[in-house]
């Protein structure tokens, strides 16, 4: 495995990527931006016996979690911000060039003195136990990783909340609101919230498929009440865990229509002025990875309710349970986070003061 790591990075005290390097011994450490004339890089790359795979999102990369490499492989990971990572791809036609893999984390990231931009992102650290329990066969093996992680985490956050206790209190300022909030106020009457849920093949039972599918889609309207609410027939066939992972029973999914006409009627649904909102940004790119693309704006609500609140906001589940109970608005497990979603951006609305 090949983790090159922005200079930027390099020093962080909160960094992931030199920590892993001292747990996993068959690891190089190289610090950087470009690479092409680098000869350790060039060689660990180009090494026949074990082809290289980068570990970075791209509209071609396949999901490692469900669709690992086949044979041994050098793993090559990127480390740094967003940004950073991406001139570092950018400046390497040799990393540019590599099969791209990626995946969405089953759950969220425990970094958290950072913020993540979503619920899929986590750490560079939590990336290689996902990658390398993946190509491994066995992800419990790759587990033992989280533990000086999250005892430098647990470290951080008693340190700075000592350290914010000894300070005198700050009266918080009042900001004016974001242009996605502002226009989530404005324009009100012409918000749908969507959730998508996904037909997945866990990877333990050996199926494997090239990413997420959308098996549910559901939308409100909360001006007027409006809801859709469609099953998308898979590509193949239905894994045996969707019924449970949808709160549906299995012969509901009898009801489910061909991708095509489900995409044409929330085309209809969808007036030309409308505005989409979604909890993170992953039912968007739910919702297009079959190749058609939402046609309305969108806004994360969860960043919108961040800001409102001015503090970080747990999984969709968990600020559920802060709102109490609701009523689902269209049957199983999509009605209810639909409806969730629904109370969060009327609260964005609501609190005009921040």
């Amino acid at each position: 495995m090949v983790l090159l790591q922005h200079p930027r990075e390099k020093g962080n005290a909160i960094g992931t990527a030199w920590m892993a390097s001292l747990c996993l011994p068959n690891s190089e450490l190289h610090v950087g931006i470009r690479w092409s004339e680098q000869s350790r890089v060039h060689a660990a790359i180009t090494n026949p016996a074990a082809p290289a795979v980068l570990l970075y999102p791209g509209a071609d990369a396949k999901d490692i979690l469900q669709d690992p490499p086949k044979g041994p492989v050098t793993l090559v990971v990127v480390d740094g911000t967003w940004s950073q990572a991406k001139v570092v791809v950018r400046d390497n036609p040799m990393l540019a060039a590599l099969p791209r893999y990626a995946f969405n984390a089953p759950t969220p990231s425990e970094y958290r003195i950072r913020k993540e931009p979503s619920d899929e992102v986590v750490s560079t650290i939590e990336s290689l136990m996902y990658a390398l329990g993946a190509l491994e066969g066995d992800t419990e093996r790759f587990a033992a990783l989280l533990r000086p992680f999250r005892a430098m985490v647990n470290a951080q956050l008693t340190f700075h909340t000592g350290k914010r206790a000894r300070k005198k209190k700050r009266v918080p300022k009042v900001l004016p609101p974001s242009q996605d909030l502002q226009l989530l106020r404005e324009r009100w009457n012409d918000v749908v919230c969507v959730v998508g849920e996904v037909n997945a093949w866990p990877y333990q039972m050996g199926r494997h498929r090239d990413r997420d599918e959308l098996a549910h889609w559901v939308a409100m309207r909360p001006s007027t009440g409006e809801c859709f609410a469609s099953l998308v027939q898979p590509s193949v066939e239905w894994s045996p865990t969707t019924p449970k992972n949808l709160g549906l029973a299995p012969e509901a999914l009898q009801a489910a229509r061909p991708r095509a006409q489900v995409y044409a009627d929330f085309d209809a649904f969808l007036r030309p002025d409308d505005l989409v909102c979604s909890w993170s940004w992953y039912s968007p790119r739910l919702f297009g990875s079959g190749g058609h693309a939402l046609k309305a704006p969108t806004v994360n609500v969860r960043a919108l309710l961040e800001e409102v609140l001015r503090r970080r906001v747990p999984r969709l589940e968990s600020f559920a349970a802060e709102l109490g109970p609701l009523t689902s608005v269209t049957p199983g497990r999509a009605g209810q986070r639909l409806a969730t979603l629904v109370a969060a951006a009327q609260r964005c609305v609501s609190d005009e003061t921040g």
